[in-house]
């Protein structure tokens, strides 16, 4: 596990500076108990630097080895047996460095249950403190990990999204072709070159995650223009839009799924002129593109259109906005609609 170097120099910080108050507080009441000042900041030092180095052991100790929570009964064995240890070891050094003055070995004698029971809570607040802080950077790491595999999970299905989209239309694509190798073929070989104009749209824009309404306008003509050759005089579109919405941003290649819906369920089941109207404008900080498309109710059933192409729009914004409510359809006086909404960031 790892903690930030900042937080963790911060906490050797105030560690350092809380037991330095601890030792002056000591040497203060042994003063007070009429040690002199020598003797009681000797004291001081000597009882407080054992009881630090125990507890920088305990700190280290801890970060590699954390007990779960049915073994906290072994954090307090350790308080107790580094309790016993640093007593032992202190009122060895005392007595071999403060023997001299007179009455101190009385005092130091009577004075073990006190300092056994302080160094015990201060073992304790440490070890307690200790894995509170190594707990909490765990559960951080945790959640970065988290966070990370959600985020890469999400990349991936929506690379996979948009590795689908291609050969939906692709196939599409090259099966109209076919049908006009025989009868048309220089519209098959002028299809042919702007499918490959579009192909290779759709490489450099895998790069770009987001573009301005502009480019993504710019992207779909190519498109439409693949469809005319397909349809002929059929086909007819009408962009309605302004230059705020056009500065606006919008997720690579999203409108493409949404006009072919469109061009599917509007022309597939007719033979007469078709006009797909696209419309953009802002609402509440949000782009609203709509797209329309008349269709024949004898032949058709837009309401069952929205197969992959508008399921994988309707996923790809779940998955950048966490929202279900962004692409809706609407079914009115013969006209399909499908109306898609994109937060706009900052």
């Amino acid at each position: 596990m790892s903690i930030s170097p900042l937080s963790s120099r911060r906490f050797r910080v105030i560690f350092v500076v809380c037991w330095l108050v601890l030792m002056a507080d000591h040497a203060m009441v042994l003063h007070w108990l009429t040690l002199p000042w020598k003797e009681a900041i000797i004291d001081s030092l000597i009882s407080n630097g054992i009881l630090f180095l125990f507890c920088l052991l305990i700190l280290n100790t801890l970060r590699y080895y954390l007990p779960q929570k049915e073994q906290v009964v072994n954090l307090f064995a350790w308080c107790i047996f580094f309790t016993l240890i640093w007593l032992l070891l202190a009122r060895w050094l005392l007595k071999l460095s403060l023997g001299y003055y007179e009455n101190y070995s009385g005092m130091l004698h009577h004075s073990v249950p006190i300092r056994f029971s302080i160094a015990f809570l201060l073992l304790g607040c440490v070890t307690m403190i200790s894995v509170l802080w190594q707990t909490w950077a765990e559960q951080k790491e945790d959640e970065s990990r988290k966070t990370d595999a959600e985020k890469l999970a999400k990349e991936a299905e929506l690379f996979k999204l948009r590795q689908q989209m291609q050969p939906h239309f692709l196939f599409n694509s090259l099966n109209s072709i076919n049908a006009l190798i025989g009868s048309r073929p220089a519209e098959a070989r002028k299809m042919v070159q702007q499918l490959s104009d579009f192909l290779r749209g759709t490489l450099k824009k895998e790069e770009t995650q987001w573009v301005i309404l502009r480019e993504e306008l710019q992207y779909l003509q190519l498109y439409l223009e693949i469809e005319k050759v397909r349809f002929g005089n059929r086909l007819t579109t009408n962009i309605e839009t302004n230059e705020t919405a056009q500065q606006m941003k919008i997720p690579a290649l999203l409108l493409q799924p949404v006009v072919e819906n469109a061009i599917k369920f509007g022309l597939y089941d007719t033979t007469g002129e078709t006009v797909i109207r696209i419309s953009a404008n802002m609402e509440n900080n949000e782009l609203v593109i709509t797209v329309c498309n008349p269709f024949d109710p004898e032949t058709s059933t837009p309401k069952q259109g929205t197969g992959f192409g508008l399921k994988s729009v309707q996923r790809r914004l779940y998955l950048l906005f966490g929202r279900n409510d962004l692409l809706v359809t609407e079914t009115k006086d013969n006209i399909f609609m499908t109306r898609i909404k994109i937060p706009q960031q900052g």
